[in-house]
This record gives C-alpha cells, sequence and structure tokens, in this order.
C-alpha cells in the first residue's frame, strides 16, 4: 500500500498505477490541504477530503467524485469548501445533508409520507393521491376509457410537485387556497388539510446544517392566522320517515340485469346496486367498507357480518337483522365470485353507482347521497332511545375519551335487538311488514313490491 504525497497534476494522475491486490494507494495533493486521491486494485481513483473534525475523537473522510469524471480543478475546489466548513467547526457530512433536504421536493415528501404510514387505509391512500395529481399514466388511462363520468379532479397540487418544499411559501398557500375556493369550500379545506400533514411530515423528516427542521414554520398555517378557512357546515341530509315509501319503491323497482351470454354487462348490475343501497340504509355502514364486504366475512348460521378493515382500525362484527338475512341468503345462491356486492373494476367490488342512484333519486323524488343513508340510519336509531353505547358500537364510533365506555364489553348479541328495531322502523315506514319475504319483497324478475 502506497502514501505519500503528490502535486496533482492530470499527467501525473493519469500515470499512477493500479493498487495491489487487496490494497489501496492513497496520495495527498501538496497544494490542498485535505484532499486524497484513493486508488484501487484495479485502478478506480476517487478524490475525497480527511479533516479533523472539532470535537471529534477521529478524522472525518468526506468523498468527493471520481478522477477523471471529476476533474483536479473542481476536486480541488470541492475540498477547499469542504476545508472552510471544517474551519469554522462545521460537518461536512451534515452540510451535505442539509444541502440534499433544500433540494427535497412536495413529490418526494409526499412519496416518503406514504411510505411511513402504514396503517393508511387504501381509499384514503387513493384520494390522497389524486388530490396531488399523483396518479400512474395507467390509472388515468383507465379513467379516460371509462364511459362513466369521473369524479371531479381535485388535482390540486400537481403543479407543485417538483417544486422543492422549503420554496411553497405562505403567500402561495394563501391563494391557492382562495383560487380552489371558487369551486369548492370544501374541498379547498380539505386539500390544504393534506398539505398541512405532508409539510408537518417535511418538516420533522429532513434537517438543515444545525440540525433543525427543514422548515421552520408551516405554511399552511397562514390560514389559520389570517382566519381563511372556510366555514363549511356539515352535511345534516337525512331520508325522511315520509321519503322512505317512495325512496323504497324506486330502489326496488331497479330492474335486473342478467348476463345471459347475449351480450356484456359493463357497468354494475342494478340489482347489486339495489341490494347494496338496502344494506346501507339497514345497516348504517360506511359505503366503501360495505362494497368491500367478502362472503367469508358473513356468517349466515350466526347471522353476523364482519368489516376487518375499519376507518378506526377495529374489526367491526355486527348482527344481521330479519331483512337483511333473508337478502344475503338469497343472494347467496346468484352471486358469484368473492365479494357480496361485485362490481366490474380492478378490485372486483361493486365502486360505481352514480347512474343507479340517480335513477332512484329521479325516479322517488328523493335527492339523496350514499353517506345520507349512513346518517338516516344514525338518525332513526337515536329516534328509537337506543342507548348511547349501543349506538356507537353499532356505528364503529370510537368513544374517545369515555372512560366508562372503555369498560363496556358490548356481545354482538346484545346488538341484534337494537339492529332489528331500526330494520322493523323503515319497512314499517316504507310500508313494508317487517316479517316480509325478501324474496316477494323485491322479487328478481317481477320486481313487484309486498305492501
Amino acid at each position: 500500500m502506497t502514501t505519500r504525497s503528490l502535486n496533482f497534476t492530470k499527467a501525473a494522475l493519469d500515470t499512477l498505477p493500479a493498487a495491489q491486490p487487496g490494497t489501496r494507494d492513497t496520495y495527498h495533493d501538496s497544494k490542498t490541504s485535505g484532499l486524497l486521491l484513493r486508488v484501487t486494485e484495479t485502478g478506480v481513483k476517487t478524490f475525497s477530503v480527511y479533516r479533523w473534525l472539532k470535537g471529534d475523537s477521529k478524522p472525518q473522510r468526506t468523498t468527493l467524485g471520481r478522477y477523471p469524471q471529476m476533474t483536479i480543478e473542481r476536486a480541488r475546489t470541492a475540498a477547499a469548501q469542504v476545508n472552510a466548513v471544517v474551519e469554522v467547526g462545521g460537518n461536512p457530512a451534515d452540510e451535505r445533508k442539509a444541502k440534499r433536504a433544500q433540494g427535497v421536493t412536495l413529490r418526494d415528501a409526499f412519496k416518503d409520507f406514504l411510505a411511513a404510514r402504514k396503517n393508511l387505509s387504501p381509499r384514503t391512500i387513493y384520494d390522497y393521491q389524486r388530490l396531488m395529481g399523483f396518479h400512474s399514466e395507467e390509472d388515468r388511462t383507465d379513467a379516460r376509457r371509462s364511459k362513466h363520468k369521473p369524479r371531479r379532479s381535485a388535482e390540486s397540487f400537481k403543479d407543485w410537485l417538483d417544486k422543492p418544499v422549503v420554496s411553497i411559501t405562505k403567500d402561495m398557500v394563501e391563494k391557492r387556497h382562495a383560487k380552489m375556493g371558487e369551486t369548492s369550500q370544501a374541498q379547498a379545506n380539505y386539500a390544504m388539510r393534506v398539505l398541512r400533514t405532508v409539510l408537518n411530515f417535511a418538516a420533522a423528516k429532513y434537517d438543515n446544517s444545525k440540525g433543525e427542521p427543514l422548515l421552520a414554520e408551516n405554511p399552511v398555517k397562514r390560514l389559520s392566522q389570517t382566519r381563511a378557512w372556510y366555514r363549511v357546515e356539515r352535511r345534516r341530509t337525512v331520508l325522511r320517515s315520509s321519503d322512505l315509501k317512495p325512496w323504497f319503491a324506486a330502489v326496488l323497482a331497479l330492474p335486473n340485469k342478467r348476463d345471459d351470454g347475449s351480450r356484456t354487462v359493463v357497468n354494475a348490475k342494478p340489482d347489486d346496486v339495489r341490494d347494496y343501497l338496502l344494506f346501507l340504509i339497514l345497516t348504517g355502514a360506511r359505503r366503501t367498507e360495505a362494497a368491500r364486504l367478502r362472503w367469508d366475512q358473513v356468517d349466515l348460521d350466526a347471522r353476523t357480518f364482519t368489516f376487518p378493515e375499519t376507518k378506526n382500525k377495529r374489526p367491526h362484527t355486527l348482527p344481521l337483522s330479519d331483512y337483511l338475512y333473508a337478502l344475503l341468503k338469497e343472494r347467496k345462491t346468484v352471486v358469484d365470485g368473492d365479494y357480496v356486492f361485485p362490481g366490474t373494476g380492478k378490485g372486483g367490488y361493486l365502486v360505481e353507482t352514480r347512474r343507479q342512484t340517480e335513477k332512484v333519486a329521479k325516479e322517488s323524488g328523493v335527492p339523496f347521497t350514499l353517506h345520507d343513508l349512513r346518517r338516516t340510519f344514525i338518525t332513526i336509531a337515536e329516534s328509537l332511545d337506543i342507548p348511547a353505547y349501543a349506538l356507537k358500537q353499532l356505528l364503529n364510533h370510537k368513544t374517545g375519551s369515555d372512560v366508562t365506555a372503555g369498560y363496556i364489553v358490548m356481545d354482538v348479541e346484545r346488538l341484534r335487538e337494537p339492529m332489528q328495531k331500526v330494520t322493523d322502523f323503515v319497512l314499517r315506514a316504507a310500508e313494508l311488514r317487517p316479517s316480509a319475504a325478501v324474496a316477494s319483497l323485491i322479487q328478481r324478475e317481477g320486481h313487484g313490491r309486498e305492501t
């Protein structure tokens, strides 16, 4: 192994031999303090700086680059910069880390954020990606090919993805929030909450040269400081008791569509949507959790069903009322596949219901959203004086700081009577007998309705 001082010139470095097998030769530049050239047994030549740092027990090596890709002049300039940092008590490694952090883009931060958040649901990830304009070209192609009108895009930060996060200013945030609010104030608030979360993550993950957070202050804070958040009232729309009769009539009248081989069914079958809507209003289930319900999560013997992955990360088992038991038992005989409510999308479960829900709204005169059905279930359950703890369990709501609730173990059978009460009320309001057989209530071919 060779170690000696050398005036670094092109002629001198070009003629340096490879090191002996199993060793590396080191050459010190006679003109620049700390600048080294290391030569391996394969002849690879690499510039580095070797300096003692204040307070450290051993010197630190800073790799600069390979020769001849890095010229001698560039190596001496880089070494001088490292020396300047060391002379003032700095750490070149920290400086490099800070420099990399300064170049972290919103795209980089968002990728790292998703990688770190292992507990985000697929739906949440999809919404965040859609918001950031982060979907793959394959996803975009699928959306263009779809015959359905896609959900209004919320790609609020697509043009910011390649900007360093340190370049996103309070003024930019304020202007973008106001611009987005011209289309949807609720969406503007949601987008900024997501951006705030990603930037908080960036502030925690990336440091400057002093080990301080890359962002001294989250620029989204401007919206709180100036009270610019939009005041968006929580939706309170529900189906009233008087709405249930025409709504049920319109839902039960959705025509069957069987794929008999003579044509291809592109969209979700209306009978799948029909039963899905009935399931939502009679269970209060969240729409995505219900759509993803699999047959292996339904126990017809025990008359229960389970959502293993829920919004609050806890499995949720509920009883089936008599009406829903008969409905699912009948579906089991005619539905193929793993999902109770199958769909033609990539996931295999029901996703697109817009055409059928718009038809129900038009025929019944009752405008509604899928989440309105959950609110309707909650409102009816509360009106029936169902105990608060039982209602929370039916809805799988967190009990928060309620210490008493933490001691209550609510068995699924304790929820059977409350669940049946809601079903009985809804069917009476719809002028359907609570004990009526599903087969007669939603005849698959005749579409009749027993009164």
